[in-house]
Protein backbone atom coordinates (compact mmCIF):
# COMPACT_ATOMS: atom_id res chain seq x y z
CA UNK A 1 0.00 0.00 0.00
CA UNK A 2 0.74 3.90 -0.31
CA UNK A 3 1.00 4.01 3.53
CA UNK A 4 3.24 1.48 3.82
CA UNK A 5 5.54 2.47 1.25
CA UNK A 6 5.55 5.87 2.55
CA UNK A 7 6.88 4.67 6.34
CA UNK A 8 9.12 2.45 4.48
CA UNK A 9 10.82 5.64 2.55
CA UNK A 10 10.75 7.64 6.09
CA UNK A 11 12.57 5.01 7.85
CA UNK A 12 15.29 4.60 5.45
CA UNK A 13 15.55 8.59 5.17
CA UNK A 14 16.29 8.43 8.85
CA UNK A 15 18.47 5.84 8.71
CA UNK A 16 20.53 7.59 5.59
CA UNK A 17 20.63 11.02 7.59
CA UNK A 18 22.21 9.34 10.39
CA UNK A 19 24.50 7.93 8.81
CA UNK A 20 25.64 11.07 6.81
CA UNK A 21 25.67 12.90 10.66
CA UNK A 22 28.23 10.16 11.80
CA UNK A 23 30.09 10.98 8.46
CA UNK A 24 30.63 14.42 8.78
CA UNK A 25 31.95 13.39 12.18
CA UNK A 26 34.21 10.77 11.10
CA UNK A 27 35.76 13.70 8.61
CA UNK A 28 36.93 16.14 12.00
CA UNK A 29 38.07 13.64 13.44
CA UNK A 30 40.98 11.73 11.51
CA UNK A 31 41.94 11.20 7.79
CA UNK A 32 42.57 7.75 9.51
CA UNK A 33 38.93 6.57 9.01
CA UNK A 34 38.18 7.01 5.42
CA UNK A 35 37.12 3.67 4.86
CA UNK A 36 33.98 4.73 7.20
CA UNK A 37 33.05 7.95 5.17
CA UNK A 38 33.28 5.78 2.06
CA UNK A 39 30.59 3.01 3.53
CA UNK A 40 28.36 6.49 4.23
CA UNK A 41 28.97 7.64 0.76
CA UNK A 42 27.71 4.58 -0.82
CA UNK A 43 24.53 4.28 1.64
CA UNK A 44 24.02 8.19 1.00
CA UNK A 45 24.09 7.23 -3.10
CA UNK A 46 20.86 5.08 -2.61
CA UNK A 47 18.89 8.32 -1.95
CA UNK A 48 17.54 10.57 -4.52
CA UNK A 49 18.74 13.58 -6.31
CA UNK A 50 17.06 15.74 -4.74
CA UNK A 51 17.88 14.75 -1.47
CA UNK A 52 21.53 14.26 -2.19
CA UNK A 53 21.37 18.36 -3.25
CA UNK A 54 20.83 18.84 0.50
CA UNK A 55 22.18 16.27 2.63
CA UNK A 56 25.62 14.98 0.35
CA UNK A 57 28.73 15.72 2.70
CA UNK A 58 31.96 17.10 1.10
CA UNK A 59 33.95 14.54 -1.25
CA UNK A 60 36.65 12.96 0.63
CA UNK A 61 40.48 13.30 -0.95
CA UNK A 62 42.63 9.97 -0.88
CA UNK A 63 45.30 10.53 1.11
CA UNK A 64 48.61 8.80 -0.41
CA UNK A 65 51.23 6.48 0.83
CA UNK A 66 53.44 9.50 0.52
CA UNK A 67 51.44 12.04 2.06
CA UNK A 68 50.78 9.82 4.99
CA UNK A 69 54.85 9.12 5.39
CA UNK A 70 54.99 13.37 4.88
CA UNK A 71 52.05 13.76 8.03
CA UNK A 72 54.32 10.68 10.36
CA UNK A 73 56.77 13.65 10.24
CA UNK A 74 55.04 16.41 10.95
CA UNK A 75 53.56 15.00 13.73
CA UNK A 76 57.10 13.81 15.25
CA UNK A 77 57.47 17.62 15.09
CA UNK A 78 54.48 18.72 16.11
CA UNK A 79 54.38 16.36 19.47
CA UNK A 80 58.02 16.92 20.77
CA UNK A 81 59.67 20.39 19.13
CA UNK A 82 61.33 22.47 21.88
CA UNK A 83 60.02 25.88 20.11
CA UNK A 84 55.88 25.96 20.55
CA UNK A 85 55.43 28.61 18.17
CA UNK A 86 57.26 26.84 15.16
CA UNK A 87 60.00 29.33 14.69
CA UNK A 88 56.99 31.72 14.37
CA UNK A 89 54.38 29.85 11.94
CA UNK A 90 51.05 27.98 12.44
CA UNK A 91 52.57 23.96 12.32
CA UNK A 92 48.71 23.32 11.62
CA UNK A 93 47.97 25.28 8.65
CA UNK A 94 51.91 24.11 7.29
CA UNK A 95 50.80 21.06 7.18
CA UNK A 96 47.59 21.88 5.50
CA UNK A 97 48.94 24.17 2.78
CA UNK A 98 51.69 21.74 2.24
CA UNK A 99 49.37 18.33 1.91
CA UNK A 100 47.00 20.19 -0.45
CA UNK A 101 49.66 21.95 -2.39
CA UNK A 102 53.08 19.69 -2.63
CA UNK A 103 53.93 17.41 -5.19
CA UNK A 104 54.48 13.93 -3.57
CA UNK A 105 54.57 11.35 -6.13
CA UNK A 106 57.26 9.34 -5.27
CA UNK A 107 59.90 8.87 -2.59
CA UNK A 108 62.28 11.37 -3.22
CA UNK A 109 59.87 14.31 -3.66
CA UNK A 110 58.17 13.60 -0.07
CA UNK A 111 62.07 13.35 1.25
CA UNK A 112 62.11 16.71 -0.71
CA UNK A 113 59.20 18.26 1.07
CA UNK A 114 59.92 17.00 4.85
CA UNK A 115 63.34 18.92 4.49
CA UNK A 116 62.00 22.00 3.90
CA UNK A 117 59.39 21.55 6.54
CA UNK A 118 62.05 21.31 8.92
CA UNK A 119 64.40 24.16 7.42
CA UNK A 120 61.38 25.92 8.43
CA UNK A 121 61.97 25.98 11.85
CA UNK A 122 65.44 27.57 11.44
CA UNK A 123 67.12 24.88 13.49
CA UNK A 124 70.01 23.26 11.86
CA UNK A 125 70.02 20.38 14.57
CA UNK A 126 66.78 19.13 13.37
CA UNK A 127 67.32 17.28 10.56
CA UNK A 128 65.97 14.40 8.08
CA UNK A 129 67.74 11.08 7.96
CA UNK A 130 67.15 8.96 4.87
CA UNK A 131 67.97 5.13 5.59
CA UNK A 132 70.87 4.58 5.05
CA UNK A 133 71.83 7.39 7.41
CA UNK A 134 69.53 6.70 9.81
CA UNK A 135 71.13 2.96 9.77
CA UNK A 136 74.72 4.64 10.32
CA UNK A 137 73.58 6.57 13.44
CA UNK A 138 72.03 4.05 15.27
CA UNK A 139 74.85 2.00 14.95
CA UNK A 140 77.52 4.65 15.23
CA UNK A 141 76.52 4.75 19.22
CA UNK A 142 77.90 1.30 19.72
CA UNK A 143 80.35 0.49 17.27
CA UNK A 144 84.14 0.25 18.39
CA UNK A 145 85.51 2.12 15.46
CA UNK A 146 85.23 4.44 12.87
CA UNK A 147 87.65 5.10 9.39
CA UNK A 148 87.85 8.83 8.98
CA UNK A 149 89.82 12.02 10.05
CA UNK A 150 88.90 11.99 13.63
CA UNK A 151 86.63 15.20 14.36
CA UNK A 152 83.16 16.53 16.22
CA UNK A 153 81.01 18.74 14.13
CA UNK A 154 78.65 20.92 14.91
CA UNK A 155 77.05 24.48 14.36
CA UNK A 156 77.44 28.16 16.08
CA UNK A 157 75.60 31.24 15.23
CA UNK A 158 77.40 32.74 12.53
CA UNK A 159 77.70 36.91 12.20
CA UNK A 160 74.44 39.05 12.60
CA UNK A 161 72.43 38.19 9.82
CA UNK A 162 74.45 35.06 8.57
CA UNK A 163 73.42 31.66 8.82
CA UNK A 164 75.13 29.18 10.89
CA UNK A 165 78.94 27.92 10.87
CA UNK A 166 79.89 24.52 10.93
CA UNK A 167 82.28 24.21 13.45
CA UNK A 168 85.46 21.62 14.90
CA UNK A 169 83.46 20.16 18.56
CA UNK A 170 86.59 17.81 19.28
CA UNK A 171 88.84 16.24 17.76
CA UNK A 172 89.79 12.81 18.39
CA UNK A 173 92.78 12.24 20.69
CA UNK A 174 95.88 11.00 18.23
CA UNK A 175 93.38 11.36 14.75
CA UNK A 176 94.71 12.67 11.51
CA UNK A 177 92.79 15.97 12.54
CA UNK A 178 94.30 16.54 15.62
CA UNK A 179 97.97 15.48 14.59
CA UNK A 180 97.71 17.82 11.52
CA UNK A 181 96.74 20.28 13.94
CA UNK A 182 93.12 20.71 13.56
CA UNK A 183 91.72 22.26 16.87
CA UNK A 184 88.31 22.61 18.71
CA UNK A 185 87.13 25.96 18.29
CA UNK A 186 88.13 25.94 14.19
CA UNK A 187 85.65 26.68 11.64
CA UNK A 188 85.21 24.24 9.15
CA UNK A 189 84.57 25.52 5.68
CA UNK A 190 84.98 22.72 3.26
CA UNK A 191 85.95 19.24 2.58
CA UNK A 192 87.32 18.41 -0.72
CA UNK A 193 85.93 20.57 -3.17
CA UNK A 194 82.40 20.92 -1.39
CA UNK A 195 81.62 24.46 0.89
CA UNK A 196 79.99 23.39 4.22
CA UNK A 197 77.87 25.91 3.70
CA UNK A 198 75.70 24.09 1.57
CA UNK A 199 75.92 20.95 3.80
CA UNK A 200 74.30 19.09 6.83
CA UNK A 201 76.07 17.69 9.76
CA UNK A 202 75.03 14.20 8.06
CA UNK A 203 76.42 15.27 4.66
CA UNK A 204 80.36 16.51 6.18
CA UNK A 205 80.07 13.42 8.16
CA UNK A 206 80.00 11.30 5.03
CA UNK A 207 82.07 13.23 3.47
CA UNK A 208 84.80 12.91 5.85
CA UNK A 209 84.40 8.87 6.21
CA UNK A 210 85.98 6.83 3.97
CA UNK A 211 87.99 3.82 3.05
CA UNK A 212 91.47 3.24 5.15
CA UNK A 213 94.10 4.96 3.64
CA UNK A 214 92.41 7.43 1.56
CA UNK A 215 92.87 11.25 1.42
CA UNK A 216 90.33 13.75 2.22
CA UNK A 217 90.76 17.95 2.05
CA UNK A 218 89.54 19.36 4.67
CA UNK A 219 89.49 23.79 4.71
CA UNK A 220 89.56 25.53 8.00
CA UNK A 221 89.60 28.82 9.84
CA UNK A 222 90.62 30.27 13.23
CA UNK A 223 90.29 33.99 13.60
CA UNK A 224 91.43 35.80 10.19
CA UNK A 225 93.52 32.51 9.79
CA UNK A 226 93.11 29.67 6.72
CA UNK A 227 94.36 26.78 7.02
CA UNK A 228 94.16 23.55 4.58
CA UNK A 229 94.39 19.83 5.16
CA UNK A 230 95.55 16.82 2.87
CA UNK A 231 94.35 14.50 5.12
CA UNK A 232 94.65 10.28 5.24
CA UNK A 233 91.69 8.63 6.78
CA UNK A 234 92.52 5.52 9.69
CA UNK A 235 90.41 3.65 11.62
CA UNK A 236 89.73 5.19 14.97
CA UNK A 237 89.20 3.48 17.74
CA UNK A 238 86.13 4.24 19.71
CA UNK A 239 86.97 3.59 23.48
CA UNK A 240 85.24 5.76 25.58
CA UNK A 241 86.95 5.22 28.96
CA UNK A 242 90.34 4.75 30.04
CA UNK A 243 91.95 5.20 33.68
CA UNK A 244 95.17 5.28 35.26
CA UNK A 245 96.26 5.68 39.35
CA UNK A 246 98.34 8.56 40.26
CA UNK A 247 100.18 8.03 43.62
CA UNK A 248 101.60 11.67 44.12
CA UNK A 249 103.23 13.95 46.89
CA UNK A 250 102.16 17.89 46.72
CA UNK A 251 104.71 20.37 47.29
CA UNK A 252 103.58 20.51 50.67
CA UNK A 253 104.85 16.83 51.62
CA UNK A 254 100.60 15.41 51.62
CA UNK A 255 100.51 12.38 49.95
CA UNK A 256 97.86 11.77 47.36
CA UNK A 257 96.41 9.11 45.65
CA UNK A 258 93.89 9.22 43.03
CA UNK A 259 92.65 7.95 39.93
CA UNK A 260 92.51 9.95 36.61
CA UNK A 261 89.72 8.22 34.34
CA UNK A 262 89.04 9.74 30.95
CA UNK A 263 85.93 10.03 29.28
CA UNK A 264 86.25 10.71 25.36
CA UNK A 265 82.32 10.03 24.16
CA UNK A 266 78.80 8.90 25.75
CA UNK A 267 77.85 6.26 24.09
CA UNK A 268 76.34 2.94 24.89
CA UNK A 269 79.12 1.58 26.64
CA UNK A 270 80.32 4.48 28.65
CA UNK A 271 78.09 4.14 31.95
CA UNK A 272 79.51 -0.03 32.25
CA UNK A 273 83.10 1.45 31.74
CA UNK A 274 83.13 4.29 34.20
CA UNK A 275 81.36 1.97 36.72
CA UNK A 276 84.49 -0.43 35.98
CA UNK A 277 86.84 2.16 36.17
CA UNK A 278 85.65 4.08 39.50
CA UNK A 279 85.56 0.12 41.06
CA UNK A 280 89.60 -0.67 39.71
CA UNK A 281 90.94 2.60 41.24
CA UNK A 282 89.07 2.36 44.83
CA UNK A 283 90.20 -1.36 44.93
CA UNK A 284 94.12 0.24 43.92
CA UNK A 285 93.66 2.90 46.60
CA UNK A 286 92.21 5.83 45.38
CA UNK A 287 90.96 8.34 47.83
CA UNK A 288 89.50 10.79 44.73
CA UNK A 289 88.82 11.39 41.14
CA UNK A 290 89.73 13.74 38.45
CA UNK A 291 87.45 13.23 35.22
CA UNK A 292 88.59 14.07 32.19
CA UNK A 293 85.95 14.93 29.53
CA UNK A 294 88.33 17.50 27.52
CA UNK A 295 87.07 16.75 23.60
CA UNK A 296 84.15 14.88 24.33
CA UNK A 297 81.88 16.39 22.35
CA UNK A 298 78.79 14.42 23.82
CA UNK A 299 77.04 11.62 23.05
CA UNK A 300 73.64 10.19 24.95
CA UNK A 301 72.33 12.31 27.37
CA UNK A 302 71.34 9.43 29.75
CA UNK A 303 75.23 8.34 30.20
CA UNK A 304 75.67 11.94 31.34
CA UNK A 305 73.27 11.83 33.61
CA UNK A 306 74.01 8.04 34.48
CA UNK A 307 77.68 8.95 35.24
CA UNK A 308 76.39 11.94 37.70
CA UNK A 309 74.66 9.55 39.48
CA UNK A 310 77.97 7.32 40.52
CA UNK A 311 79.04 10.62 42.21
CA UNK A 312 76.30 11.89 44.16
CA UNK A 313 73.49 10.54 46.24
CA UNK A 314 70.93 13.41 46.20
CA UNK A 315 70.13 16.48 44.23
CA UNK A 316 69.08 17.52 40.83
CA UNK A 317 71.27 16.71 38.18
CA UNK A 318 69.79 18.71 35.09
CA UNK A 319 66.85 20.55 34.18
CA UNK A 320 65.00 19.57 31.34
CA UNK A 321 62.91 22.79 29.57
CA UNK A 322 61.42 23.95 26.85
CA UNK A 323 59.55 27.36 25.65
CA UNK A 324 57.47 26.53 27.73
CA UNK A 325 59.89 26.45 31.38
CA UNK A 326 60.61 23.46 33.01
CA UNK A 327 59.18 20.00 32.08
CA UNK A 328 61.66 17.60 33.85
CA UNK A 329 64.01 17.50 36.40
CA UNK A 330 66.16 14.01 36.26
CA UNK A 331 68.24 13.90 39.82
CA UNK A 332 70.52 11.99 41.92
CA UNK A 333 68.66 8.23 43.69
CA UNK A 334 70.95 7.36 46.39
CA UNK A 335 73.90 4.99 44.19
CA UNK A 336 76.97 6.30 43.92
CA UNK A 337 79.65 4.42 44.07
CA UNK A 338 81.67 7.45 45.75
CA UNK A 339 79.76 9.71 46.87
CA UNK A 340 82.21 11.62 49.26
CA UNK A 341 85.51 11.61 47.41
CA UNK A 342 87.14 14.31 45.66
CA UNK A 343 86.69 14.75 42.29
CA UNK A 344 87.94 17.78 40.11
CA UNK A 345 86.39 17.90 36.63
CA UNK A 346 88.80 18.64 33.59
CA UNK A 347 87.07 20.42 30.57
CA UNK A 348 87.59 22.69 27.59
CA UNK A 349 86.29 24.55 24.94
CA UNK A 350 85.75 20.91 22.92
CA UNK A 351 83.85 19.82 26.01
CA UNK A 352 79.79 20.26 24.86
CA UNK A 353 76.42 18.41 25.19
CA UNK A 354 76.29 15.22 27.69
CA UNK A 355 80.06 16.62 29.23
CA UNK A 356 78.50 19.24 29.87
CA UNK A 357 75.09 18.03 31.73
CA UNK A 358 77.98 16.07 34.16
CA UNK A 359 80.14 19.33 34.56
CA UNK A 360 77.29 21.27 35.67
CA UNK A 361 75.83 18.76 37.72
CA UNK A 362 78.82 17.93 39.64
CA UNK A 363 79.84 21.88 39.79
CA UNK A 364 76.55 22.87 41.23
CA UNK A 365 76.07 20.06 43.60
CA UNK A 366 79.29 21.30 45.25
CA UNK A 367 80.66 17.81 44.24
CA UNK A 368 83.28 18.55 41.98
CA UNK A 369 85.84 21.86 41.32
CA UNK A 370 85.98 22.42 37.15
CA UNK A 371 89.27 22.88 35.80
CA UNK A 372 90.04 24.20 32.37
CA UNK A 373 88.75 26.56 30.29
CA UNK A 374 85.14 27.55 29.52
CA UNK A 375 83.36 24.59 27.53
CA UNK A 376 81.31 24.89 23.85
CA UNK A 377 78.35 25.47 25.13
CA UNK A 378 75.57 23.13 23.76
CA UNK A 379 72.33 22.70 25.60
CA UNK A 380 70.10 21.27 23.54
CA UNK A 381 68.42 18.09 23.31
CA UNK A 382 67.59 15.74 20.19
CA UNK A 383 65.65 12.93 20.20
CA UNK A 384 65.25 10.59 16.63
CA UNK A 385 61.66 9.10 15.70
CA UNK A 386 62.26 7.08 13.32
CA UNK A 387 59.47 7.14 10.26
CA UNK A 388 57.74 3.69 8.88
CA UNK A 389 59.82 3.56 5.78
CA UNK A 390 63.18 3.34 7.70
CA UNK A 391 63.60 7.16 7.28
CA UNK A 392 63.85 9.60 10.61
CA UNK A 393 63.53 13.10 12.08
CA UNK A 394 66.29 14.31 14.36
CA UNK A 395 63.39 17.12 16.53
CA UNK A 396 65.12 18.91 18.92
CA UNK A 397 62.92 18.43 22.01
CA UNK A 398 64.54 20.57 25.31
CA UNK A 399 67.58 21.93 26.29
CA UNK A 400 68.93 21.66 29.41
CA UNK A 401 69.75 23.59 32.50
CA UNK A 402 72.19 23.08 35.50
CA UNK A 403 70.66 22.71 39.15
CA UNK A 404 71.35 25.84 39.57
CA UNK A 405 68.88 27.07 36.29
CA UNK A 406 71.78 27.98 33.77
CA UNK A 407 70.78 27.50 30.60
CA UNK A 408 74.39 26.65 29.01
CA UNK A 409 73.21 26.85 25.21
CA UNK A 410 75.95 28.98 23.41
CA UNK A 411 77.53 30.19 26.98
CA UNK A 412 78.75 27.08 28.23
CA UNK A 413 80.20 26.15 31.77
CA UNK A 414 82.66 28.48 33.42
CA UNK A 415 85.46 26.47 35.18
CA UNK A 416 86.73 27.13 38.38
CA UNK A 417 90.29 27.28 38.03
CA UNK A 418 90.94 28.55 34.07
CA UNK A 419 94.29 26.64 33.27
CA UNK A 420 96.09 24.79 30.67
CA UNK A 421 96.82 21.30 31.66
CA UNK A 422 98.71 18.62 29.72
CA UNK A 423 96.74 16.51 27.31
CA UNK A 424 98.08 13.06 28.33
CA UNK A 425 96.87 11.38 31.51
CA UNK A 426 100.46 10.42 33.31
CA UNK A 427 101.21 14.21 32.73
CA UNK A 428 98.24 15.88 33.70
CA UNK A 429 98.75 13.43 37.30
CA UNK A 430 101.93 15.22 38.00
CA UNK A 431 100.07 18.90 37.11
CA UNK A 432 97.19 18.17 38.93
CA UNK A 433 99.33 16.64 42.07
CA UNK A 434 101.36 20.44 41.66
CA UNK A 435 99.05 22.41 41.72
CA UNK A 436 98.42 25.08 44.96
CA UNK A 437 95.05 23.61 45.46
CA UNK A 438 95.66 20.62 44.95
CA UNK A 439 95.44 19.28 48.59
CA UNK A 440 92.05 20.83 48.79
CA UNK A 441 91.14 19.87 45.80
CA UNK A 442 92.11 15.86 45.82
CA UNK A 443 93.41 15.36 49.46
Amino acid sequence: SKNHESKRNISFRKRSLLVMSNSEQDNKISFKRIGQQTVALSAAALLTASQLAVFAPPPVSAVSEEQLLFLEAWRAVDRAYVDKSFNGQSWFRYKEKTVKSSRMNDRDETYDVIRAMLASLDDPFTRFLEPAKYTALVGGTSRGSVTGVGVEVGFQDGPKGQPPQMVIVAPSAGGPAEKAGVAAGDLLVGVDQASTSDMGLYDVAQALQGPEGSSVVVKTSRGKDKFEYTLTRESIALIPVSSTICPATTSGGKDLNFGVIRISTFNSNTTAAVDSAIKQLQSEGATAFALDVRNNGGGLFTSGVELAKMFMNKGVIVNIADTTGVRDVYEADGTALAPRAPVVMVVNKGTASASEVLSGALQDNGRAKVLGERTFGKGLIQTIVPLSDGSAVVVTVARYQTPSGTDINKIGITPDIDISLPSDSLSLCTALSELPQAPKLLG
